[in-house]
Order: structure tokens, then C-alpha cells, then sequence
């Protein structure tokens, strides 16, 4: 009995805290409004809200917007699966091993700090402006959180863990798999929060490169045809997108990541 009313009572919580994080975004919501209607910000600059929620329905009752979010959705997760793939051979491979770590990591955390827009002209010349440009883009958006915080997260294991392995005779193959990577995978799924939401910001880098296709062609559509509407549509849309995945990727976690 005190196990389901504590259940109901952390599902009313959970509600409470999604209605209140609708607060903020309703204020900013009405502020835009007002701007725009007291003359602050002309409607060439920045359009009602309402102008933007017709602008997508139009898309959506025309079925343009169904296939351009379809194809972005599609580019961020093949992107990630390749991306948060190799995070997870090679952040696991420097993660238990120093020698590997020693010679994989510093040339990780350079390239980690090279902008996404760098990448382009690279990806550009090598692959053309084709899907694998634009996926192997969203890839390298999505590999070094992933990478970082694994590779992190297995070195932090806490060493009495180890002891305990040794105790119970463990196998290394097993003690990676029993002790070592399970009190990384906290770690690993902040990781891959970081990663999808890279890989929604590397995506816009990805679509503004040739497609013809996608919410980032929307935007730069948008742009070519002083269509600010069209504009604000496609971030909103990435915004929400973007913030279902990650609500995704915690509902993931918490049934994964169950202590």
C-alpha cells in the first residue's frame, strides 16, 4: 500500500514539475507578443506568434513539414548511432587502458575543440554534399561527449570496487562487465545526453551545406526568402525535438541506470 501511494505521490511530482517548467517559456511566449505589437521589433524582423504556429500549419496541411522533420530526425539518429558507436569502443578502450589512453586521448581532446563549421569544407571535398557528409558530421557532434565521459567515467571507478572483483575471482572480462562498466554508466548517459543534443546543433551545420531537405534547408530557405516566420518555425521545431530526445534519453536512464 505505502509502495503505490508513494508511486502516485512521484508521478503528481513529476507532472507539478512539468507544468512548471512550461512557466517560463508562457512569459516569453506573451513578451514576444507584446514586443511585436507595441512596435519594438518590427514584423519583417520578428513575426507574432500566431504568424509562426500558421506558418507551420501550412507546412504541416501542404505534408512539407512531415518530410523535412522526417529526413532531420533521420540524419541526427544515424548520426548518433555511428557518432555514440565508436564513443563507446574508444572511450571504453582508453577507459581501461593507460597505454591507450596515452596515445588516443590527447589527440581526442584537441579535435574536440575544433568548431563544427570547421569540419565542413573537409567533409565537403572528401564526401561530397551527399548524406554520408552530412551524417559523418552529425557523427563527430555526437562522438567526443560521449567518448569524454565514458572514457572519464571508467577511469573514476572507484578502486574498492576492483578489490571486490579480485575477492570473487573475476575474470577482467567480468569485472568490466559486472562492476567496471556498470558504475560508468551514470556517466556514459550524461554522455549521451550531451551527444543528441550536439548532434541537433551539428545537424544545422549539416543542413545548411547543400540539402535540399530538412528543418536546417527550412531555415536557410526561410533566410533567401525574408521569411523570418519560416525562420523562427524551424528553431522552435529543433528546440522541441531536440528536448524530446533528451527526455527520451533520460526515460532510458532511469530504467537502465536503476540503483
Amino acid at each position: 500500500m505505502s509502495t503505490r501511494t508513494y508511486g502516485l505521490a512521484d508521478v503528481s511530482l513529476d507532472r507539478a514539475r512539468w507544468i512548471l517548467g512550461l512557466v517560463v517559456p508562457a512569459f516569453l511566449v506573451v513578451g514576444w507578443h507584446v514586443a511585436v505589437v507595441t512596435g519594438v521589433f518590427p514584423p519583417y524582423q520578428l513575426p507574432k506568434p500566431l504568424a509562426v504556429l500558421e506558418t507551420l500549419y501550412s507546412l504541416a496541411a501542404s505534408g512539407q513539414l512531415a518530410t523535412h522533420v522526417s529526413v532531420t530526425v533521420q540524419r541526427v539518429f544515424f548520426g548518433c548511432v555511428v557518432g555514440m558507436t565508436l564513443a563507446v569502443l574508444l572511450g571504453t578502450l582508453t577507459g581501461i587502458s593507460r597505454t591507450a589512453s596515452a596515445l588516443l586521448d590527447p589527440l581526442f581532446q584537441s579535435l574536440k575543440n575544433i568548431p563544427s563549421l570547421a569540419w565542413v569544407p573537409l567533409f565537403l571535398l572528401w564526401f561530397g554534399i551527399g548524406e554520408v557528409a552530412k551524417v559523418l558530421l552529425i557523427a563527430v557532434g555526437a562522438f567526443f561527449p560521449v567518448y569524454l565521459n565514458l572514457s572519464t567515467g571508467l577511469h573514476a571507478v572507484d578502486e574498492a570496487r576492483r578489490e571486490v572483483a579480485e575477492v570473487y575471482d573475476l575474470t577482467r572480462f567480468e569485472t568490466l562487465k559486472s562492476v567496471v562498466f556498470p558504475a560508468a554508466l551514470p556517466s556514459l548517459f550524461v554522455g549521451v545526453r550531451s551527444g543528441v543534443g550536439l548532434a541537433w546543433m551539428f545537424v544545422v551545420a549539416a543542413e545548411l551545406i547543400g540539402a535540399s531537405q530538412g528543418l536546417g534547408f527550412l531555415m536557410k530557405n526561410g533566410r533567401v526568402l525574408s521569411r523570418p516566420d519560416m525562420i523562427i518555425g524551424a528553431i522552435l521545431l529543433f528546440a522541441l525535438f531536440g528536448n524530446l530526445t533528451d527526455l527520451a534519453v533520460k526515460e532510458v536512464e532511469k530504467r537502465v541506470v536503476d540503483w
